[in-house]
This record gives C-alpha cells, sequence and structure tokens, in this order.
C-alpha cells in the first residue's frame, strides 16, 4: 500500500517561512509528477506548486518568488520551501504523487496545517 505523509506545517508570523516534506513510502518502482496543493475551508483545492521527476517545476501565480519546490527521488520525498509567508497562505498543505508500481495511481497525503499571523 502506497502512503504519502506531509509534515513540517505550523504557526509562523507574517514574514517567515517554513518547510513542508512530503515522504512517500510502500512498494514504488518510480515517482512522475509531484504537486503541492492547498485548501482553506469552504473553497477549492488550489495547486500551488508541481514538479516532474526531472526537475522541471511550475508554481501558481501567488506563490512565485516565495515558495520553492523540490524532490529527492532517491528519497521518495518532496520538499516546499515557503518563504515571505503571508496571512492568506493560511490553509490545509496537501502534497499528491503519480505513482507507478503494483498499485499505480495517484495518491493523497493526509495534509498539514499551515497557519499565518498578521
Amino acid at each position: 500500500q502506497v502512503r504519502l505523509v506531509e509534515s513540517g506545517g505550523g504557526l509562523v508570523q507574517a514574514g517567515g517561512s517554513l518547510r513542508l516534506s512530503c515522504a512517500a513510502s510502500g512498494i514504488i518502482f518510480k515517482i512522475n509528477g509531484m504537486d503541492w496543493h492547498r485548501q482553506v475551508p469552504g473553497k477549492q483545492r488550489e495547486l500551488v506548486a508541481g514538479i516532474t521527476r526531472d526537475g522541471s517545476t511550475n508554481y501558481a501565480d501567488s506563490v512565485k518568488g516565495r515558495f520553492t519546490i523540490s524532490r529527492d527521488n532517491a528519497k521518495s520525498t518532496m520538499y516546499l520551501q515557503m518563504d515571505s509567508l503571508k496571512p492568506e497562505d493560511t490553509a490545509v498543505y496537501y502534497c499528491a504523487a503519480d505513482v507507478i508500481g503494483p498499485s499505480s495511481g495517484t495518491y493523497w497525503g493526509q495534509g498539514t496545517q499551515v497557519t499565518v499571523s498578521s
């Protein structure tokens, strides 16, 4: 069974930084694209950033220049470095991964709360 676990969320003041991690475990042959999403209660989940297996990245306009996505394929782990945080970045952050293995498919983590105080 493939499992994604996020960590690194918490409470930070505006202007501060946090680093999120997303670790995949289970029988995995390969992970293709990996993404970070976020959701605020009452709103749709939105894509924050994505990264391909070879390291190509894309970002939502709202986080460009402040967030950096990266991954370590050997550790099946993805990261999101969040700098210059704003109160509007407050949300539950979820990771997603396109996994190739005996149970191929798109998997999601359980989410980690990020709260930015003003």
